[in-house]
């Protein structure tokens, strides 16, 4: 076969290849690290991946070679938790959040999520799209080639098919993969206050529906004190996994709940907060082959603690790592910084970091067999960063550190900006 593309004059090419994936459990510094590397893509997909010399029989004519002049290249960065369609902004919150006043006493109050399901609710499909468009945009400047969009500020039908609508539509339309998850279980609407049973009702009667317009493949509930109960989050998990829906769970975002010991109860694909998750529930994670979704920026945002990440990946549990981008706890769009703050909160090291936000998010997903590595097969999503060496990463932190962005082999960010259109 020839080469559409080969990159060559890798000075770090950064992977974890199918020993990985025989091996879920081998740990989270496993990924392969190889020097004066070259990369091949044929029909958007990598032919082959090696070091030294690049094979002259790959090359035609018709091959475009780039230099990568000794840069590090990754895989494309995955964004496996995000509430990407959304409309309006909640800065005028931050002034109560800077008095101390607790973000479900905020939610009680009318704000917080229903800030933003009332704003939404209002807005036309365009406007959504125009907005999370926009996002998308940024996100692939800093290296995200895949992003995991949920709904959950429609809390009704109409709302939360305009969402996961927009979400197809946005696949459709731009280089950022997205795949979509029905999270209309984000918090109970204000026409159901005081009535979370009625409101679990129309959930049961949403699920279908989502499912036979293949609007989603995954759902996501907060389960959380005041939000949705440990029994509750069972009901509605159980009855979406009836439906043909993989699951996820905001568990232990707040409050011990046993949020984690529910995810491997029900099978989640990810548990996903997790700052107060219990000793338990990280064992429930690692027995069930759940991924701990962490998502750093909403603490530093929120001034709380941390995920235990340290203790999580001590005890086999496999740790992705996304931005949670939303417009009231975590209104970060830069996975750089999110992964800056892994390095330097949460002592996780470059090779746990990238694990974390390449196959591990991948897995996260359920994408595991077609990105998340530069391996054979795999899509030809990959970034050079602007740099040769991956300390120099975190080390100088707060700059985006991302050159140009390939997606299936098509250049779509060319020195820090995006190229595509």
């Amino acid at each position: 076969m020839k080469a559409d593309l080969i990159l060559y004059n890798i000075g770090t090419l950064v992977t974890s290849r199918e020993l990985d994936k025989k091996d879920f459990d081998n740990g989270m510094e496993n990924i392969e690290i190889l020097k004066d590397a070259y990369l091949v893509v044929e029909d958007g997909k990598i032919l082959q991946i090696g070091t030294g010399k690049v094979p002259e029989s790959l090359k035609s004519e018709w091959t475009k070679l780039i230099d990568a002049e000794g840069k590090v290249v990754t895989p494309g960065i995955i964004d496996s938790h995000t509430h990407l369609v959304h409309y309006g902004s909640r800065e005028n919150e931050l002034p109560m959040k800077l008095k101390g006043v607790p973000y479900l006493e905020i939610l009680r109050n009318g704000g917080g999520i229903l800030s933003t399901v009332r704003a939404t609710r209002k807005a036309t499909r365009y406007e959504l799209f125009d907005k999370a468009y926009e996002v998308l945009d940024r996100m692939l400047c800093f290296g995200v080639t895949t992003v995991e969009a949920k709904s959950g500020y429609g809390l009704d039908l109409e709302n939360e098919i305009k969402q996961l609508e927009v979400n197809k539509k946005l696949d459709e339309k731009h280089p950022v993969d997205i795949i979509s998850t029905f999270m209309g279980a984000h918090a109970i609407p204000e026409e159901y206050k005081g009535n979370s049973q009625g409101y679990m009702e129309e959930l049961f009667k949403m699920l279908p529906i989502i499912k036979e317009r293949k609007l989603a493949e995954f759902c996501d509930i907060f389960c959380e004190d005041e939000v949705f109960s440990i029994e509750e989050s069972r009901k509605i998990l159980n009855e979406a996994k009836k439906q043909g829906f993989m699951l996820k769970i905001h568990a232990d975002e707040i409050v011990s709940l046993g949020g984690g010991e529910l995810a491997g109860e029900v099978g989640a694909v990810s548990s996903e907060h997790l700052m107060a998750v219990s000793n338990e529930g990280i064992k429930s994670l690692k027995e069930n082959g759940v991924i701990a979704d962490i998502l750093p920026a909403t603490s530093f945002n929120l001034g709380k603690a941390y995920a235990p990440v340290r203790k999580m990946i001590n005890e086999g549990v496999n740790v992705a790592v996304s931005t949670d981008y939303n417009p009231g706890s975590c209104p970060c769009e830069n996975m750089q910084l999110v992964m800056q703050i892994c390095s330097s909160q949460l002592r996780m090291t470059p090779a746990e970091i990238f694990k974390a936000v390449t196959l591990n998010g991948a897995r996260a997903v359920k994408r595991e067999d077609n990105i998340g590595s530069l391996e054979k097969g795999k899509k030809a999503d990959f970034v050079i960063f602007d740099t040769d060496n991956l300390n120099y990463i975190f080390y100088n932190f707060g700059i985006n550190h991302v050159k140009d962005v390939f997606k299936e082999g098509k250049q779509v960010v060319k020195n820090k900006h995006v190229c595509y259109k």
